[in-house]
C-alpha cells in the first residue's frame, strides 16, 4: 500500500492551506515545503502571511487567472508550492489545479476552511448547515436556500458582501433573519458580530468574511419550494408560461440527472429551464428564445430564482441551435411546429438522450402525433380544470389541454 501521509516521489507541486494566523498555524511539513520551494505562488496576502518562510521566487497570481495556471504547469519538475486559503479543495485553487495536474504529481496539506472555522465559532453542526460560496459570484445564489429555520454559511467576496446580503434578505421577505458576520477567522483581527438583516448597519467590515444566516421569514417571503411546479405568480411573464401542473409533469418526464444539460427550446419565461436547474446545483440549462424581450425576462427570472448561471441564447430554432454543447435532454415548449425544429432537436440528442415536447395547438399536436407514430415514445394528454367564480357560486373552468410527447433516443 502507498503511504498517503508522505508525498509520492514524483510530486513536484505542494498545495498548502494557510490560515489568518500564518506560519503559526502550519505544521513542520508545510513549513519545510515552503522553505524548500524554488517557486511559491499565491495571492499577495498569502505571500505576506508566509513571510520569511519563502526563500524562493515569489509568484503573485496574475489576471486573468489562467495565466498563472499556465505558469505553474510550465514549472513542472521543479519544487513548487501553491498557497491557498484554508482548505484548497473546498471552493479553492486546488480544484482548479487538479483539472490540469495529475493527482500523483500533487501533494496537498489543507487547513480548516472558513466554513469549518465559522461552524466551530457558532457551535453549528456543519453537516446540517448549508454552505454557499458567493465569492466572485452573484448573491442571488443564496435564494433557493432561504427556508424558514435553515442555517446557512455564505462566503462573500469583500467588505460589501454582508450588506448586499442583508439587503437581498430584506427585499425578499427575510428581513428578520439574524446575520452573524465572522471576519478574519483564525487571525489577530478576528471579529464576530450579530445583527438582524433589516437593521443591518455594520461598517468597516474586513474583506475576508463569512456570513452565518439563521433564516426567518415573514408572511410574504419568497420561499422556493423543493418541489417542481412552483407557483405561477413567482414568475415574471407575458403569458408565455408553462403552468405549474404541466410544468411539474414536464420536469418529471425530463427526469433530471446529475450534471446534465438541458436545451429549453422556445424558452418563453424560462420556467422549465429554471426549475430544471433548481433540482440540483450540478445541472445546467440553455434557454433558446427568439424574442429579445422574452430573453431578457428569462434572465431576470433566473436571477430571481437563484440560478443566474442559466444561459440564454437569443435566436430562432433551428438556426440558433447550431454550435451549442450537446444536450442530455431537450424540452420543446414553443416553436415546435416550425419547419425543422423537431428534426434538429432529435438529431442533436445523443443515444439515451430524452426529449419532451408539449403542444397546445392543433398544428403542434399533429407534429407530435406524427413523430410518435414514427419513433415511438409516450403520448400524454394533460387536462387541467380550476375552480373559478360562476356568478355567486363556483364552477370548473378548463385550461387548454396539452399534448405531451416523451421519447428516449436509442
Amino acid at each position: 500500500m502507498v503511504d498517503q501521509k508522505s508525498p509520492p516521489a514524483e510530486c513536484w507541486l505542494t498545495v498548502i492551506g494557510l490560515g489568518e494566523d500564518g506560519p503559526a498555524g502550519l505544521g513542520d511539513e508545510a513549513k519545510e515545503a515552503i522553505r524548500a520551494a524554488a517557486i511559491v505562488c499565491g495571492g499577495e496576502r498569502h505571500l505576506e502571511l508566509a513571510g520569511d518562510l519563502v526563500t524562493g521566487e515569489r509568484h503573485v497570481w496574475l489576471s486573468p487567472f489562467e495565466r498563472s495556471m499556465q505558469f505553474v504547469e510550465s514549472r513542472r519538475g521543479q519544487p513548487v508550492v501553491v498557497l491557498a486559503s484554508g482548505d484548497p479543495f473546498f471552493y479553492g485553487v486546488g480544484v482548479t489545479l487538479a483539472r490540469r495536474i495529475p493527482r500523483a504529481e500533487m501533494h496537498v496539506i489543507p487547513a480548516p476552511s472558513s466554513f469549518s472555522l465559522a461552524a466551530s465559532r457558532l457551535g453549528w453542526a456543519l453537516q446540517d448547515t448549508g454552505c454557499v460560496s458567493l465569492h466572485g459570484r452573484p448573491a442571488d445564489l443564496i435564494r433557493p436556500h432561504l427556508h424558514p429555520g435553515a442555517r446557512l454559511l455564505a462566503l462573500t467576496s469583500d467588505e460589501k458582501g454582508p450588506g448586499e446580503l442583508a439587503a437581498l434578505l430584506t427585499a425578499t421577505g427575510f428581513g428578520d433573519t439574524a446575520i452573524t458576520v465572522l471576519e478574519a477567522l483564525g487571525g489577530p483581527l478576528e471579529r464576530v458580530t450579530r445583527q438582524v438583516a433589516r437593521d443591518f448597519s455594520m461598517s468597516g467590515i474586513n474583506s475576508l468574511n463569512v456570513c452565518a444566516l439563521e433564516v426567518k421569514a415573514s408572511g410574504k417571503a419568497r420561499i422556493l419550494s423543493f418541489a417542481n411546479g412552483l407557483d405561477d405568480a413567482l414568475f415574471e411573464t407575458d403569458g408565455q408560461l408553462t403552468k405549474r401542473e404541466v410544468r411539474a409533469m414536464t420536469l418529471s418526464a425530463l427526469a433530471p440527472r446529475h450534471g446534465e444539460l438541458l436545451w429549453d427550446i422556445g424558452g418563453g419565461s424560462g420556467s422549465i429551464s429554471i426549475e430544471w436547474m433548481l433540482c440540483h446545483s450540478s445541472l445546467k440549462a440553455i434557454a433558446i428564445e427568439g424574442v429579445a424581450e422574452r430573453a431578457s425576462r428569462i434572465r431576470r427570472n433566473a436571477a430571481q430564482f437563484g440560478v443566474p448561471g442559466l444561459q440564454v441564447v437569443e435566436g430562432m430554432a433551428p438556426a440558433a441551435l447550431t454550435g451549442l454543447p450537446v444536450p442530455d435532454a431537450i424540452f420543446v415548449g414553443g416553436g415546435g411546429s416550425e419547419p425543422g425544429v423537431m428534426e434538429a432537436a432529435i438529431e442533436a440528442l445523443p443515444a439515451g438522450g430524452r426529449l419532451v415536447a408539449n403542444g397546445v395547438t392543433l398544428e403542434m399536436e399533429a407534429v407530435l402525433l406524427a413523430h410518435q407514430a414514427r419513433l415511438g415514445g409516450s403520448l400524454t394528454r394533460i387536462d387541467i380544470a380550476r375552480a373559478s367564480p360562476v356568478g355567486a357560486m363556483q364552477g370548473w373552468r378548463a385550461a387548454m389541454p396539452v399534448t405531451q410527447w416523451a421519447w428516449v433516443k436509442e
